[in-house]
């Protein structure tokens, strides 16, 4: 028979060994190489090669995703990195101080699926005393790059519409072959839009007499059904209405400029800016221009 264990005699337990853990040869000869891997990775994190050309293909891809299903004629276009309404051939940007010192041969030269910059609207003034400081070198600088410009004011209503258009005209020398001086009236400044209209009415008769040109206004679609829808119907409009494949006016109200975005990316402008897109063709176009 075997022999009966001692329930008290203590048992005996194997010792686990402990694992011995080697750092790796190459961390202990160079301890700083961790941290020197951490800052790289943040260093890239933080580049503009990160946040330029990374961010840029995640943004490109995500919008290609919401594409998928949408209108075929406005889709993204992923060098401007906004959607562009296909039935348009002659596209714009209007731009300020705003986005800086622009390059005009890199907007010219940029180009997708045929739909290039034709044309610029630079603002130029704004009230009684304001002078964009970066007029003068876009209106000299744009048409070297072979754009087509035209000068904007910014209408204020509670300044005397008379001496704004004389300001104006003081600042931008209006030549051939330019597009139409443009008023750009946007805001009531607290006065009843009469007011307005009267003195925007007194702005565009002198550019008109001074400049035998007929001026365009510039405004939000919001803003010109509420307060200048059949006032000024003899005018060219350019109207501002973001993110949709069609402008909601009637076939009767004659626009001809839309300001369908905000948010476009042009190569040699470090901003934003805003894109436009001309009602017409080559000859229709070429027919608004100051003779």
């Amino acid at each position: 028979m075997p022999a009966k264990k001692n329930p008290l005699s203590p048992v005996k337990r194997a010792v686990a060994k402990k694992k011995v853990t080697r750092k790796k040869a190459t961390v202990a000869k160079f301890p700083y190489l961790k941290v020197a891997l951490w800052a790289f990775v943040l260093a890239v994190l933080c580049s503009p090669f990160y946040y330029g050309y990374v961010l840029k293909t995640a943004v490109t891809t995500w919008r290609w995703i919401t594409d998928i299903g949408g209108n075929p004629n406005y889709r993204t276009y992923t060098s401007f990195q906004i959607k562009i309404p296909a039935q348009y051939k002659i596209h714009g940007i209007d731009v300020s101080y705003a986005q800086g010192k622009i390059n005009w041969d890199k907007v010219s030269a940029m180009e997708e699926d045929s739909v290039r910059i034709s044309f610029a609207f630079i603002k130029a003034t704004e009230g009684l005393l304001t002078v964009d400081p970066y007029f003068k070198r876009n209106w000299r600088e744009a048409p070297k790059a072979g754009i087509t410009c035209g000068a904007y004011h910014y209408f204020r209503p509670k300044k005397d519409g008379l001496w704004q258009a004389r300001f104006f005209l003081q600042n931008v020398e209006i030549e051939k072959g330019d597009l139409p001086p443009v008023a750009d009236v946007e805001t009531l400044d607290k006065l009843p839009p009469q007011v307005m209209r009267k003195e925007l009415a007194k702005f565009l008769k002198h550019v008109e007499q001074k400049t035998k040109v007929r001026p365009i206004i510039y405004t939000g679609i919001s803003f010109y059904n509420d307060y200048l829808k059949g006032y000024f119907d003899g005018y060219t409009l350019w109207v501002a209405h973001y993110n949709r494949d069609k402008l909601n006016l009637s076939e009767d109200t004659p626009w001809q400029f839309w300001q369908h975005s905000e948010t476009a990316h042009i190569n040699g402008v470090n901003h934003v800016v805003d894109f436009d897109a001309f009602k017409g063709d080559s000859l229709t176009f070429r027919s608004l221009l100051v003779p």
